[in-house]
């Protein structure tokens, strides 16, 4: 499941965080990739342990918690600290594969990649190229969102980000481990979810079907989860 979220940013938080990346200590983006990535990985990115990564790591991570639909689709058990990255005139990813465990430099605490996720922080009128390209059973996938928006995929497709020809795309990305590891179960009780929640807004909260429909949504996220 690729799923697009609009406004996990405010406009005001997005002006907030592109001054203060303005100013950070950009650096090499292949500091943090595999050996297999860092051959096709060609951009700048901000220091993990640098004040500006840690601030607004924790911006984007308390906005996602106020997020219900990442909330939903995502089930997270523990998300990786956000990183921030910059691709400027030239640079590109080539397609690739994330690892599917990260270990945090500071604190040793290690993440399974369910997930993987692109908030992005430049408009796209402001760089051509830099579209995300996810490669899907039938195709691919180009997305390029509006800055505040972020899309949530599956850290198991292979995936690149095009050359940037102008101007420059600044996101921060960062990795879910799920509760619920099965991409299918995961979008199972995602579709339940979504479909509680429409049928909430149209018969209110008492009515009994509805009541069940919870009770066996909760049931198999129980069976499902590894907490």
């Amino acid at each position: 499941m690729i799923l697009e979220i609009e406004g996990v940013l405010t406009p005001d938080a997005v002006a907030d965080f592109r001054e203060r990346l303005a100013t950070a200590p950009w650096g090499d983006g292949r500091v943090t990739a595999g050996y297999q990535s860092a051959l096709a990985k060609h951009n700048l990115q901000l220091p993990e342990t640098s004040d500006a990564a840690v601030h607004l790591g924790s911006a984007v991570l308390k906005a996602l918690a106020g997020s219900l639909l990442f909330q939903s689709a995502a089930l997270p058990h523990s998300i990786f600290p956000p990183l921030f990255n910059q691709y400027a005139q030239g640079h590109t990813f080539g397609v690739h594969v994330d690892n599917a465990i990260r270990t945090h430099p500071a604190s040793g605490a290690r993440v399974r990649t369910d997930l993987s996720c692109t908030l992005f922080l430049s408009d796209p009128a402001e760089y051509d190229g830099g579209e995300l390209v996810i490669e899907e059973g039938s195709g691919e996938r180009r997305i390029k969102l509006p800055a505040g928006d972020m899309v949530l995929y599956p850290a198991t497709t292979l995936h690149s980000v095009t050359p940037v020809t102008r101007g420059a795309r600044i996101a921060s990305f960062f990795w879910v481990q799920s509760l619920v590891a099965d991409q299918g179960r995961r979008s199972i009780l995602f579709d339940i979810d979504i479909a509680i929640q429409s049928l909430r807004q149209r018969i209110g909260d008492d009515d009994p079907a509805l009541i069940a429909l919870t009770g066996s949504y909760h049931n198999l996220l129980r069976q499902w989860a590894t907490p």
